[in-house]
């Protein structure tokens, strides 16, 4: 770290609670050199389609809603959207249980509004990623009704089958939807294997006819349009041949999965050549990957770090360590650097505060408006790639879900021990009116009661609010060419205050984020002015050098000047 620099005191500061968006938005944007990829330099939108919006007044969001949305997500300034799961599937984990890879569930439209959705959003420059589940397909997938209706029947081997031991499962691999991995299966007698549900059997990646089938699947959406994948737990694809007994953890959590170390089920280094191959199709077509390595808290970047396979694998896998850090401003400046430190050089980082699994940011951070301003300007300004989840931007929180309309099946094994994820996934609120404006229909799950206040209408044209601070962020990263593919540097300040400086050739910009709400001292590096780029509380003023004081829960973003 660096010593704080000595200058004279720079000029006094005001801190209206404003900012002004249009002093910040750039009429064109910087050409970029053709060499650089967009998955570098943009920012990714998650986007769970049950709870975007509803077209049809079922209750459910669809793609004609996202559809109508286009115009919003291209004016917040997001580069791509994730979509969670659109294949058909008989929902027993909504979508995460395919059970046809090739086509889209009737409940969110057809292809033709797929088509329609990717055509639209290319025209406004934004790419589509879909989120495919490879690892295991419903029960009702055609390829498992076929494998599971007689042990010599040619699909066989594209599952996980076997024996038994007198009766018993072959060894104590547990699910982590609850119970064990194995499910028997009476009429051929035998156990297949299921890392989730009984209803998701699991693959065999081993068998070289099911993986050029997958293969084949990325191709179809490929050559259809789309831009890239979001891969779900691609550290589970390969299991150990010898189905070794997962040894015991001492101590573990709420759920007897957490008891155990995963090291037969799953993370087996063959794995690695699977991820070659996918990241060889997805090249051929200018696609992007990245995968889902779930480990347990803290997380283990070491092995996240593993499926980028030094440019060989994964073009990213996701880095869910702000999922698990304290309001701290050195707890996000270790992780970073430990994510970091364990990259190959050409690996490209990326930050994510919440997703469909996860707690949302904004709870986690004490439902603080200013702190979710200053963990966007953190996500936003750092070296790496940001993914946003959809309501992020609005400040949506955790909502209680009563038991009768829990949906999700972690939720209703664990209630009222561990709520799911149904409080994450709750319909986006667009407006004051009935239902979030979300749907004409009672929701599939229930709208966060603080949506009157809570809403993208009730934000649009508040210069002081959370929505305004993102699309403002948003504005200065794509201007900045500094904040999309500078260098990260952590420069030294006060305990509760996390300062970091991005530089791109000649560029310089000094972030400076304070995670108590008291004021801090902010000691700007010698030899520069600087003047102000972004700031909440605002903070105005130019040729500023030597100590300043960073406002509590406050953001100060500055540019080099000389």
């Amino acid at each position: 770290m660096m010593e704080p620099a000595r200058c004279d005191k720079g000029p006094s500061a005001s801190f209206p609670q404003r900012y002004d968006l249009k002093a910040m938005n750039p009429t064109t944007i910087p050409p970029q050199n053709p060499e650089v990829l967009w998955w570098k330099t943009g920012v990714i939108y998650q986007i769970y389609p049950r709870s975007f919006q509803d077209s049809n007044g079922d209750g459910i969001g669809d793609l004609p809603g996202i559809l109508s949305r286009l115009d919003y997500l291209a004016d917040l300034g997001v580069d791509a959207l994730w979509l969670s799961p659109i294949n058909p599937s008989p929902m027993y984990d909504f979508g995460y249980d395919v059970s046809d890879y090739r086509g889209i569930s009737p409940e969110f439209g057809t292809l033709e509004d797929f088509q329609t959705l990717l055509a639209e959003a290319h025209r406004r420059g934004i790419r589509i990623l879909l989120d495919l589940v490879l690892n295991h397909t419903s029960h009702l997938h055609p390829w498992f009704v076929e494998a599971s209706s007689s042990r010599d029947n040619p699909k066989r081997d594209w599952y996980v089958w076997h024996d038994g031991k007198d009766g018993r499962p072959p060894n104590n691999w547990l699910g982590v939807f609850g119970g064990r991995a194995w499910e028997w299966h009476q009429p051929t007698q035998q156990f297949y294997l299921h890392s989730f549900l009984p209803q998701q059997p699991d693959v065999n990646w081993r068998n070289p006819e099911l993986r050029k089938a997958m293969f084949a699947v990325m191709r179809y959406w490929l050559e259809l349009g789309v831009d890239g994948f979001r891969l779900d737990v691609v550290n589970w694809f390969i299991k150990d041949e010898q189905w070794r007994d997962n040894p015991l953890k001492p101590f573990g959590g709420p759920r007897p999965y957490e008891w155990q170390h995963h090291l037969y089920d799953k993370d087996r280094p063959e794995t690695l050549e699977i991820m070659r191959e996918i990241r060889r199709i997805a090249d051929e077509y200018g696609g992007f990957t990245v995968g889902e390595v779930f480990t347990p808290p803290p997380g283990n970047p070491e092995l996240v770090a593993a499926y980028y396979d030094r440019g060989r694998g994964l073009h990213m896998a996701f880095n869910f360590a702000f999922t698990y850090c304290p309001w701290k401003a050195e707890a996000f400046a270790r992780a970073i650097e430990r994510f970091d430190g364990v990259l190959a050089p050409g690996d490209w980082p990326n930050h994510t505060l919440s997703n469909h699994d996860q707690p949302r940011a904004f709870s986690r951070y004490g439902n603080s408006v200013a702190r979710a301003k200053v963990a966007a300007a953190m996500i936003l300004t750092l070296r790496g790639t940001p993914f946003l989840y959809y309501g992020e931007e609005i400040g949506m929180s955790n909502t209680r879900i009563p038991r009768r309309r829990l949906q999700d099946p972690i939720g209703k094994k664990y209630w009222p021990f561990h709520p799911g994820r149904d409080p994450v996934r709750t319909p986006m609120q667009w407006s004051a009116g009935a239902n979030a404006g979300f749907s004409s229909a009672e929701p599939w799950l229930p709208v966060n009661p603080n949506y009157p206040s809570v809403n993208v209408e009730a934000q649009q044209n508040d210069p002081t609010s959370l929505l305004s601070w993102y699309k403002a962020l948003l504005r200065l990263r794509r201007s900045e060419p500094a904040l999309q593919l500078g260098s990260y540097q952590r420069l030294h300040a006060d305990q509760a205050v996390f300062c970091y400086e991005r530089q791109l050739g000649e560029e310089r910009i000094l972030v400076a984020l304070n995670f108590s709400s008291a004021a801090q001292p902010l000691h700007l590096p010698m030899g520069a002015t600087w003047k102000v780029r972004l700031a909440t509380p605002r903070f105005s003023g130019e040729n500023l050098s030597g100590t300043l004081q960073l406002a509590g829960d406050g953001v100060l973003i500055l540019k080099a000047t000389s």
